[in-house]
């Protein structure tokens, strides 16, 4: 080939040459390949579908939460079975059952008895007058033999038993109370929601009247209350509660679709995903700084005759699983975002991988070289290594999805699991 164009080449190379020329030619002109133009307002709608998703998940857990306290039978009574054994409530139900029995017992007509029966036996005026000036003192007596009793009675086993029974029993009453149509055991009065201690006067009474206290027997059936929640709001937490029990089974749902449809309109869909995995999880801080922040305004709100501490038990176990929920969802935020980051091209994620890569691939060589021989298996793990990855992920989010109430714990167990499966597919993959 010469300077000229290359005269001496035959006339069929020639002719290639010339479309080769003329295609360089085209490419140069065209000058370099122009990038895709974001258009803002996709990524606008990337940016508001992720915060929309991110909203309506805090709002699932609260849906989901407020659904098991509802209809759950068994979550409600594992949500307020402990207070029974917690020591404020003990101390909270021991003084307002104490209050109720001595209000049933006239220590007037018992001074005047004893004075009586003074009189009746001759004994010296002066001792007369001193039996008569006995009203305190025996109303001393009587106030720490009847909250001994009743201090017996909260703190026993059997109390425990009467307490779950009694609020499995009336747990539908809750939902009515909850729901706005209230009556039973558990009832909604003067925007506080309460049980009725009847049958621990009654308990207190056979034991007081058994332990020689014949007094005891004349307090009629006492119908006194115990708080398990108030609040001058209670009208509009009811209406939340009936909502959010509508809601419950679908927010989730909705909220999966929203986040999975910004992540497919964004133009970058990794660092989508991140994004909305990170909004999540700021998502479930918000709510679990809520949690707090509302536990202490509802303490300043109580009425002034309420156990503060008794009060601060209740709800702390009524949000117990709330809050297990909230630390779920932001591991399994946590993870998908640090999974999605992994996937990138950065030096670390590229770093971590290859390290990854080479330990297992290091494990698989040595089995092999001992005499492990992987055959069909190796060669089908090979073929069908992306489709196996992907059913591995798959399976790990339908679990989380379809577990009935998921903690911190399965989802930390899930997420060591998916690594030791794909650890395991890496392993097998045979060349």
């Amino acid at each position: 080939m010469n300077d000229s164009g290359g005269e001496g080449l035959p006339a069929g190379e020639r002719d290639e040459l010339n479309a080769l020329r003329q295609r360089v030619h085209a490419l140069e002109s065209a000058g370099p390949p122009r990038t895709p133009r974001h258009h803002p307002f996709r990524t606008l709608g990337s940016v508001l579908l992720i915060l929309l998703a991110a909203l309506l998940s805090l709002l699932s857990v609260v849906a989901v939460w407020a659904n098991s306290i509802v209809q759950d039978t068994d979550r409600y009574v594992a949500t307020v079975g402990p207070l029974a054994s917690d020591p404020d409530v003990q101390k909270a139900v021991t003084n307002r059952v104490t209050d109720a029995v001595l209000a049933q017992i006239d220590v007037d007509a018992l001074v005047k008895e004893l004075t009586d029966a003074a009189s009746q036996r001759d004994v010296p005026p002066r001792l007369t007058q001193l039996v008569g000036s006995l009203k305190g003192p025996i109303q001393d007596g009587l106030k720490q033999l009847v909250n001994s009793t009743v201090e017996r009675v909260v703190t026993s086993s059997a109390f425990e038993t009467v307490w779950v029974n009694g609020n499995r029993r009336a747990h539908s009453a809750l939902d009515k109370a909850l729901t706005g149509r209230s009556d039973g055991a558990v009832k909604l009065e003067n925007n506080q929601v309460v049980i009725d201690l009847g049958p621990i006067v009654a308990d207190v009474k056979n034991q007081l009247v058994d332990a020689g206290f014949s007094a005891a027997s004349k307090i009629p059936a006492v119908h006194t209350n115990f708080v398990v929640f108030a609040s001058k709001d209670i009208g509009k937490i009811r209406s939340y509660v009936r909502v959010l029990e509508i809601l419950g089974g679908w927010l989730p749902v909705i909220a999966l679709l929203i986040a999975a449809a910004g992540v497919y309109v964004a133009f970058n869909r990794r660092h989508a995903l991140i994004g909305a995995a990170l909004a999540v999880f700021v998502a479930m801080l918000v709510l679990g700084i809520g949690l707090t922040v509302a536990r202490d305004a509802y303490l300043n709100h109580l009425p002034p005759a309420a156990s503060e501490a008794a009060a601060g038990s209740v709800y702390d176990a009524l949000v117990k699983f709330l809050r297990a929920g909230v630390r779920a969802l932001a591991a399994v935020a946590l993870f998908t975002a640090a999974g999605a980051f992994l996937c990138g091209p950065s030096r670390i994620a590229v770093f971590t991988r290859t390290g990854c890569r080479r330990g297992v691939g290091g494990l698989r060589d040595a089995a092999t070289s001992a005499g492990l021989r992987l055959g069909a298996v190796g060669r089908f793990v090979h073929r069908y290594k992306r489709w196996i990855g992907a059913a591995i992920l798959v399976i790990a989010a339908v679990v989380l999805f379809t577990w009935t109430y998921p903690t911190t714990a399965v989802v930390v167990w899930t997420a060591v699991i998916t690594l030791v499966a794909l650890a395991l597919r890496e392993f097998l993959d045979a060349p």
